[in-house]
């Protein structure tokens, strides 16, 4: 029996799950994550920056934020929809980007994008991912949203917009903040870096769980198709210093705008942290701000995204959607954040510990536990419709 604390966040005395019916909370799905991921793969999932103060301060902002719930009211049918960049889903949480999700499941995107179909929400794909755009469209006819970065070669970011188009996406996001990698120790200390160079440490906890090895080893060579051709090479290594190196610190607002009305419908820019800069997305033409610092893998001692959501909110009103980003674990996280004026919020971590601990149905188990918990939290605070959460829910102090 160990004690076990996970994003500041102490959980009680177990042995930790060995199966998804073992598995009531995400935090749950991450231990299991941790029993079937290589270390260098499980620490690359759940790593952030340099000591990761913003990627623990992103939960642990929640804990700051208080309900006050109301009682008496009719909380027997619980409405949950909503609309996020132009498109219906059945409840106010997306899966966000990520990349490289094969790393943590064979089957990578196509599974999440079904998942996400399943519990009726869109799906966002990452221009570093696995599987190619065409494909994780094909894979599921929900909704779905391309990610991209402006690459220095701006024709290659032109090119993904318009197979976005061919392929049927209904949204873009622009990601802003990274113009240029972070230092994550936890990549270096286990060798999982750039360039890749694994400790021995590393290569026996690979040999050590050969579940995942043999998977990956059934599925193929690891690739980026969505950069393969740019690249010229069908290696994953190669791909991954491509896409470092085309990552242009001269990125401007001009750059965004331009992205913006080529591809003429719903945008949002995912990184923003500033009320300032969530007007200049207004003014370029954005359709959506996501409060971001990337889960806190880019700049280090970063506000939470929750702390600046208010302020964002209070900046652009109703001119754009607000969807908060960042330290997502539990259903009551999602209503605090729509108590604080966000339309939705969007998670990596929190699918991508059901993804690896059970593939396809460990995704689907992650989103119902959410779901299943914000209802809960709803009822119990006396909302019956998440279109009138507001601030008179919470207190900060």
């Amino acid at each position: 029996m160990t004690s076990v604390s996970t994003a500041g966040i102490d959980t009680m005395t177990w042995r930790g799950p060995r199966t998804l019916r073992d598995c009531h909370s995400i935090l749950d799905l991450r231990a299991l994550a941790r029993r079937r991921l290589p270390s260098p793969i499980f620490h690359h999932l759940d790593g952030g920056a340099e000591t990761e103060t913003t990627a623990r301060r992103n939960t642990l902002a929640f804990d700051e934020v208080k309900l006050v719930p109301r009682c008496l009211t009719d909380v027997a049918a619980v409405k949950t929809a909503t609309s996020v960049l132009g498109q219906k889903i059945d409840w106010p949480v997306i899966c966000a980007p990520t990349g490289a999700t094969r790393f943590f499941h064979p089957e990578g995107e196509p599974v999440v994008a079904r998942a996400a179909a399943r519990a009726g929400t869109l799906y966002s794909l990452s221009t570093v991912s696995t599987r190619s755009l065409e494909d994780v469209a094909s894979a599921s006819s929900g909704p779905k949203l391309f990610q991209l970065y402006i690459f220095k070669n701006r024709d290659f970011t032109r090119e993904l917009i318009e197979r976005c188009k061919r392929a049927g996406y209904g949204a873009l996001c622009l990601t802003v903040d990274t113009p240029v990698t972070a230092k994550r120790e936890r990549d270096l200390r286990t060798g999982w870096g750039y360039p890749i160079r694994l400790t021995l440490p590393s290569l026996l906890s690979f040999v050590g769980h050969l579940p995942w090895l043999l998977g990956q080893l059934r599925h193929g060579r690891l690739s980026m198709p969505n950069v393969a051709v740019q690249c010229g090479s069908e290696s994953l290594i190669a791909q991954s210093q491509f896409i470092t190196a085309q990552l242009d610190a001269s990125v401007s607002w001009k750059d965004a705008r331009d992205m913006i009305e080529l591809w003429g419908g719903p945008f949002a820019l995912k990184g923003v942290m500033s009320a300032e800069d969530a007007r200049r997305a207004v003014d370029i033409g954005a359709t959506a701000v996501i409060v971001s610092n990337h889960g806190g893998r880019q700049l280090d001692g970063t506000a939470a995204a929750l702390e600046v959501l208010p302020e964002i909110v209070s900046a652009v009103g109703s001119q754009v959607e607000v969807i908060l980003e960042g330290g997502v674990r539990r259903g009551v996280h999602v209503l605090k954040a729509l108590a604080l004026g966000a339309k939705a919020c969007s998670i990596g971590r929190a699918y991508l510990y059901g993804l690896a601990a059970g593939g396809e149905r460990g995704a689907n188990k992650a989103l119902e536990i959410l779901r299943m918990e914000l209802v809960r939290a709803m009822q119990l605070a006396g909302c019956a419709d998440v279109a009138k959460i507001d601030g008179a829910l919470v207190r900060r102090f």
